[in-house]
């Protein structure tokens, strides 16, 4: 029975090392093995960003990525004018006057933002600031064009970048000092239109980052001590990174009258009275959202892109031998403008070696490769590969197209469910400190009954690093008897995690 142990035993590890092998063949890090600089590598190899540019934090943005960006921001914005939202766009700039209207905002940004102080040798009268978000920049100007209850709801968003003296260590994507973002600020009559509208947010971040996307996650409202600033309810939205940390992809925030009251966004009611408006505002984080499919779904070969968000869909290889060339290149033509009707295609002709451009094509995430060689001419077939299975199918050339779109269609299936189960598997609980702490170290969200206290929490990012993200949104759970943490009386069932 020993000897049979250490005959499986062996098996499995030659098995590991070959994946380790050959992920390393590849020039890639293995994903289980150092997530970190895994991601770094696949973000320069697959052409994402060029960390290059002589600003620390400022990356310069790659066609591949910048596509992704689009497409992403176009699906929130479809969702988002869908629900009664139009675009705007306000300056970058934003007067330092406008920034201290609003105390709890004006300390938690102030540190973080870019000042501007010159314009060419002069000094200007008063400093300015880049946009780190748009409150202080859209909120002064609601305030001239709201007049009576006839105006609202007013709601507005504008697909932009901003930027923040990230101190910490910046990160491409995931935290950087210039992201893509959209903002959407909208003003209500009542406090119950204001819950709707937040209501409204969270179906448009579930239709886009979990079923366009297949990015699972969990919504939880922040504890007050870690709200937006100025807010009165923050709800954020986390998933889970292959290291086992979370990255918050999106936040939705009630602001109540806390900005309206000190930029005067009033209207008249139907009795002639003036009331101050109600506030909601939400942020898609474009870049973060990127991360994370980056991060979910890659593999040890590099990015594995859902069809709808890919920039080639469809990558045509041509494996020619000497003396079938022409036909070899007339077929694969032929295939490249009849695909091409109603998918994004790519016929790759370059004079490289089919092996190079299989894993060039498997890094930058193509979902389905499309293999054309003499064989395939005479036999008037293709050979289709599936980027997340590696499975190959032959098909006729007739039912190539139907195969692709049935072939997607399950690819992006299969990579929802695949990131679900990681998903559901890194959701643990934990009865006590002890417990919490060993359960941490795993990674994911952690669930624990907690006194929701500023103190306790601080406590557990002092000893772990990990931060309390809060209560399920709705959740009506109960909590044990103690708080995990410190034992007092507990009051909130609530998740813990360690966070980008």
């Amino acid at each position: 029975m020993l000897i049979i142990i250490k005959i499986l035993g062996l098996i499995v590890g030659f098995i590991v090392d070959k994946v380790f092998v050959v992920s390393e063949e590849l020039g890639m890090t293995v994903r289980k093995k150092d997530f970190g600089e895994w991601y770094l590598e696949v973000v320069k190899k697959a052409g994402l960003l060029d960390q290059r540019y002589p600003v620390k934090g400022f990356p310069v943005y790659m066609p591949w990525a910048v596509f992704m960006i689009k497409r992403i921001t176009s699906m929130l914005e479809q969702g988002l004018e869908q629900s009664g939202h139009e675009p705007a766009a306000f300056p970058v700039v934003i007067p330092e006057s406008s920034l201290r209207k609003e105390r709890e905002h004006v300390k938690s940004f102030e540190k973080e933002v870019f000042w501007i102080t010159h314009a060419g040798q002069n000094k200007l009268d008063e400093r300015l600031f880049l946009r780190p978000t748009s409150e202080t920049a859209i909120y002064p100007m609601y305030s001239l064009w709201i007049r009576t209850y006839q105006d609202l709801p007013l709601k507005l968003y504008q697909s932009c970048q901003v930027y923040r003296y990230e101190t910490k260590m910046t990160k491409p994507l995931i935290r950087g000092r210039e992201f893509f973002w959209i903002e959407s600020h909208t003003v209500q009559r009542t406090n119950e239109d204001a819950k709707k509208q937040i209501e409204e947010d969270m179906k448009i971040t579930e239709d886009v980052i979990e079923k366009k996307l297949g990015i699972p996650f969990i919504l939880c409202e922040r504890p007050p001590w870690d709200k937006f600033p100025g807010a009165e309810g923050t709800y954020a939205y986390d998933t889970i990174m292959p290291d086992g940390k979370t990255a918050q992809v999106a936040t939705t925030h009630n602001l109540g009258t806390r900005f309206s009251k000190p930029f005067d966004i009033k209207f008249v009611d139907e009795n002639e009275k003036k009331q101050y408006a109600y506030q909601t505002c939400f942020g898609p984080g474009v870049s973060r959202i990127l991360s994370a499919v980056i991060s979910v779904h890659g593999d040890d070969k590099g990015l594995v892109l859902p069809p709808e968000l890919a920039p080639v869909q469809v990558v045509i290889i041509p494996i020619s031998v000497k003396g079938h060339e022409k036909d070899v290149i007339k077929k694969s033509n032929e295939l490249c403008a009849e695909l091409s009707k109603c998918l994004r295609v790519k016929l790759d002709n370059r004079n490289y070696r089919p092996g190079f451009k299989f894993n060039e094509w498997e890094l930058k995430g193509v979902p389905v490769r499309l293999e054309i060689g003499p064989d395939d001419v005479a036999k008037k077939q293709v050979t289709l590969v599936r980027r997340d299975t590696g499975k190959r199918i032959v098909v006729s050339d007739g039912e190539a197209k139907k195969e692709i779109d049935e072939i997607m269609k399950d690819i992006f299936d299969n990579m929802k469910a695949r990131a679900k189960k990681f998903f559901d598997e890194n959701l643990r609980e934990a009865k006590n400190y002890k417990e919490l702490k060993e359960k941490l170290k795993q990674g994911g969200l952690v669930k624990i009954s907690f006194c929701y206290e500023e103190d306790c929490a601080q406590k557990l990012k002092d000893d772990t690093g990990a931060e309390i993200r809060g209560p399920v949104f709705k959740s009506n759970e109960k909590p044990g008897e103690k708080c995990a943490i410190c034992g007092k009386p507990a009051k909130k069932v609530v998740y813990a995690a360690r966070a980008y």
